[in-house]
């Protein structure tokens, strides 16, 4: 089956998903989520990617980033992998891949869906029952977007800007977020589309972005594509 191809658009957030192949770990120490955070800053800063939200899981990764320019991304991402797979096989006297095939990337929309996003992104420890709280959780954008903790990583968008008009403010109204839960459809949503590198956004931004990139951008309706020769089959087979 042919891979799904990635959405790209200059400026716009991409949620990332890296897992370790078979579910390995790839952060073991202390020294392993410091040099990967050391190295995301390098790569990102290199080929002019913000990072807006992270969270180290033991064995996977998530991501909120925007590429200045189409190419930008998989280039960091390239960067990153190289520095960290060679430091993590050197360390535990390993070989081969760390992770699991390609990274997951999904285009992100909107103030409403980037800020679900956010939240799902920092909420996966306490998904995960490894805290209680993702204040509890040390390897997480949660400090800086919340509690405004510095964190050398982290470049706001201007839809977090506008939560306020002090930092302060914003820290506050980001937090206020984290009050209600995440919606289940919401979670199912987010980890489908990205797991499948579909866009996650409203109606309105999928029909534009399908039409700048002159492809679908979400999956076919139930039932199948009704123009496909594999839908009219189905059709005949059903009539007998």
């Amino acid at each position: 089956m042919a891979r799904q191809p990635r959405f790209i658009l200059p400026g716009q957030p991409q949620h990332i998903i890296q897992r370790g192949n078979n579910k390995q770990p790839t952060f073991c120490t202390l020294r392993d989520y410091e040099f990967y955070l050391e190295k995301l800053l390098f790569s990102a800063t290199e080929h002019d990617c913000y990072i807006h939200a992270y969270v180290l899981m033991t064995n996977h990764v998530h991501l909120l980033v925007s590429p200045a320019a189409a190419n930008n991304l998989s280039k960091m991402m390239q960067t990153l992998g190289r520095y960290y797979v060679q430091y993590f096989n050197y360390n535990y006297n390993r070989t081969g891949t760390l992770w699991e095939g390609r990274y997951k990337a999904s285009l992100i929309s909107s103030e409403q869906y980037l800020f679900n996003c956010m939240r799902y992104i920092e909420l996966n420890p306490v998904r995960a029952r490894m805290v209680a709280a993702p204040s509890d959780y040390v390897w997480s954008s949660y400090h800086y977007n919340a509690n405004g903790k510095g964190d050398p990583l982290i470049q706001p968008r201007h839809e977090y800007n506008r939560l306020g008009k002090t930092k302060e403010e914003c820290q506050e109204n980001y937090k206020a977020l984290f009050k209600q839960p995440l919606e289940l459809k919401i979670i199912n949503e987010i980890r489908e589309m990205t797991n499948k590198c579909w866009a996650i956004g409203d109606a309105v931004f999928k029909t534009v972005l399908a039409e700048e990139l002159g492809r679908r951008v979400e999956p076919s309706p139930r039932g199948g594509d009704r123009k496909s020769e594999k839908y009219k089959k189905s059709l005949d087979i059903n009539r007998v």
